[in-house]
């Protein structure tokens, strides 16, 4: 469906958590390094429950190499705190690529400046520099899967049932 893209993520939870968000939508999450812990920390695989062996997961050795690979295009979306252009405005396509920095740093600021049209933002109240990783990443894919919901919902509820769920 999608591509969720951490930039040199810093704290485990928030990475497991993402990762089974990725699993419940059937997006892909790419994880570049370095990264904060290793990916087998128990704290990782804790919040990502038992869905983590499910996950589609590339991990990057650097953004460069990522890059690389997926140059930015309008099928990248750059979440940042410093652009007003709001994720909600975006236009997103099932397989679009959406970047989110680390929790400490976000994404390199020459990055950003380079690509200002595809950079995206979550609007804040004014006492408030940041949200969580995880919710960030919650807010902005279910939008995008908000614009692209067709069928989704029939896939889910056919594997469901033969699941036996």
């Amino acid at each position: 469906m999608f591509h969720i893209v951490l930039v040199h993520p810093q704290i485990p939870p928030n990475t497991g958590t993402i990762g089974r968000l990725c699993v419940n939508l059937d997006a892909t999450l790419h994880l570049i390094k370095p990264l904060g812990f290793d990916i087998d920390d128990k704290a990782v695989k804790r919040a990502g429950l038992d869905y983590w062996h499910k996950l589609k997961l590339v991990v990057w050795e650097s953004l460069d190499e990522f890059l690389e690979h997926h140059p930015i295009d309008e099928h990248t979306h750059l979440a940042t705190t410093k652009t007003d252009k709001l994720y909600f405005d975006a236009k997103f396509a099932k397989g679009d690529y959406i970047l989110f920095g680390s929790e400490t740093v976000g994404i390199d600021e020459r990055i950003l400046s380079a690509n200002p049209s595809a950079c995206i933002t979550i609007p804040m109240g004014g006492e408030g520099r940041s949200l969580n990783l995880g919710v960030s990443v919650g807010i902005v894919v279910y939008e995008a899967l908000r614009q692209n919901y067709d069928g989704f919902k029939k896939i889910t509820i056919a594997n469901k049932f033969e699941e036996g769920q």
